[in-house]
């Protein structure tokens, strides 16, 4: 575990040098000291890291949950829905099409619908914090786009489990997504009239007793729904949402920093432990073809979410950029494939095209105002920071007086 943190440091101040965003950089450390990689091999089996790395990863949607508040919710449930989808729509349907068109199989296209159609709310996450957009207009759809793909996320793998297992009960299958949909909407309940009681659970002025309540809290949940069938970020994203609207929130988002930063390394490293480099010439071409239709389909869901909420080009090159990176869900459908026997083509074609744009989501990201330049719409309205450091000229200075301290 050592070593892992230091490779991953040591690599990523390197690249900082030079401008480069910390994720590759911290995957690219996870594949040349795995076991796939000719030479020293840090750790010989990846599952070595998994309780670390999921760790990470509800940490990492833990934070999301404090910083998109309930407010949020209320006011912009409508618009919300809208975006997020849209989105949906043209990015799995894009990819069952993909899906099809390759020709592997129909359980096969199911899962290239959710491996091409779902964000990466972890990569998404370490972007927005990244580039200091947490406060940019456009941060609040591209978070709300990731709640509605997290509740499509927890509904698709209930309703997938069953067809890759080769189960033919409609009523199992209903049985386990009506489980999921069930403890999805008692946390949203209790996020909606518990926060009260939370709150005053969760009070306590000593830090120490604060940092082991709220990491409790995100732990406990988040292993609770991975029991129901949802997955077990999105229990943590719960929690930090009823989280975030109680007295101590601004403490808990400043505690929380140092353990999401330190285990969302490791979540990013082990998922590059996991990759065989080997593996992608096979599957190049599928890869780029993959990843060209990705980005397209996420310029198209960026100009439709900006007529929804009135943004201009640069807000709309924002979220299309933002939220191109895939992961984590991606890895799961892996997962899922290779234990229902599925093509063995998936899992080397899952991992190429996750690693791809996992390294150029941060980049493009941090140059959205390239593509600004050439997108159809208004230069004006409610837009976003144009540079990755949040923004340029008067709008992005009060975008960025908006982030918290913290950040």
């Amino acid at each position: 575990m050592g070593g892992a943190f230091l490779a991953a440091a040591v690599l990523a101040r390197l690249g900082g040098r030079i401008g480069l965003p910390t994720i590759p950089l911290f995957i690219l450390a996870g594949i040349l000291l795995g076991p796939h990689t000719p030479g020293y091999t840090l750790l010989s089996n990846p599952h070595d890291l998994e309780m670390l790395s999921a760790l990470g990863l509800v940490l990492l949607l833990f934070y999301l949950g404090l910083e998109f508040h309930l407010d949020d919710l209320k006011t912009g449930g409508r618009k919300m829905a809208i975006a997020g989808g849209t989105y949906l729509v043209l990015n799995v349907g894009a990819g069952l099409g993909f899906g099809f068109a390759l020709g592997w199989g129909t359980s096969e296209a199911l899962v290239l619908a959710g491996v091409l159609g779902i964000s990466s709310s972890a990569i998404v996450t370490k972007i927005l914090v990244d580039l200091k957009r947490i406060g940019n207009p456009e941060t609040r759809p591209i978070l709300g786009i990731i709640v509605v793909e997290d509740v499509f996320l927890a509904l698709y793998l209930a309703a997938l489990q069953p067809i890759l297992s080769g189960a033919d009960s409609l009523s199992a299958m209903l049985v386990d997504g009506g489980k999921a949909f069930g403890f999805l909407l008692l946390l949203a309940l209790a996020a909606r009239f518990g926060t009260k009681i939370i709150g005053k659970l969760m009070n306590t002025k000593d830090d120490e007793l604060l940092v082991i309540s709220f990491l409790g809290a995100a732990v406990f949940v988040a292993g609770i729904s991975e029991m129901f069938g949802v997955a077990d970020a999105i229990g943590a994203f719960m929690v930090g949402l009823m989280l975030g609207s109680t007295a101590s929130g601004e403490r808990i988002l400043k505690l929380v920093h140092p353990l999401r930063d330190a285990f969302g390394a490791i979540f990013f490293f082990a998922f590059g432990l996991s990759i065989d480099p080997g593996d992608l010439p096979s599957v190049f071409w599928p890869v780029v073809a993959a990843v060209v239709l990705t980005l397209a389909m996420n310029v198209a869901a960026g100009l439709a979410a900006s007529r929804v909420y009135d943004f201009g080009t640069q807000a709309t090159a924002n979220i299309a950029t933002t939220l191109v990176a895939r992961g984590e869900f991606a890895l799961i459908l892996a997962t899922m494939a290779a234990a229902a026997g599925l093509d063995k083509r998936l899992s080397p074609f899952i991992a190429g095209y996750v690693l791809l744009l996992a390294v150029l989501a941060p980049l493009a990201a941090g140059r959205s105002h390239w593509l600004a330049r050439i997108l159809p719409g208004p230069r004006g309205g409610k837009d976003g920071g144009g540079d990755g450091g949040g923004g340029g000229g008067k709008d992005g200075d009060k975008d960025q007086q908006q982030v918290p301290v913290s950040v």
